[in-house]
């Protein structure tokens, strides 16, 4: 998956636009990488950890010809260490999103509000007609004369 499709994904999952999803992963990226430049840790719980590490200067061999020595500056890596939910995520025990369930809920419980809405209103549409017809059949009976 790239960056085009996760944020297609993601809009999908939300109810943003693929811009706005666009967008939102955009800046996601760009604050990692503040952060990793100012040599910060970032940890996300459950899902892995983002570090700066020092790799010091070292002694290296030139593959093309392995008798001339090669020498590796020092320099900062960026490290990840992946959380529980990850690990388990890699080894098939994935566990969706309480926030879907949570969506699919609402829309349920949403869908049910409007169906006892129109219900109520088709109710209480009825009950006026009643009450209309009554009215016209009591003018328009005659009165009963003694």
């Amino acid at each position: 998956m790239n960056t085009t499709e996760f944020a297609r994904a993601l809009a999908t999952r939300t109810d943003m636009s693929v811009a706005e999803a666009t967008n939102v992963t955009k800046h996601f990226l760009d604050l990692l990488k503040e952060g990793v430049n100012k040599g910060e840790r970032i940890a996300f719980l459950g899902f892995g950890t983002f570090s700066v590490a020092r790799r010091p200067a070292r002694t290296g061999v030139n593959p093309r010809n392995p008798t001339q020595k090669v020498k590796i500056p020092a320099r900062n890596v960026v490290r990840f260490t992946a959380g529980s939910s990850l690990k388990e995520a890699a080894n098939g025990k994935f566990k969706p999103l309480a926030a879907a369930k949570t969506a699919e809920k609402k829309a349920v419980a949403t869908a049910k509000k409007d169906v006892k809405k129109a219900t109520t209103a088709a109710k209480r549409t009825t009950a006026k007609a009643k009450t209309t017809a009554k009215k016209a059949t009591k003018k328009v009976a005659p009165k009963k004369r003694k």
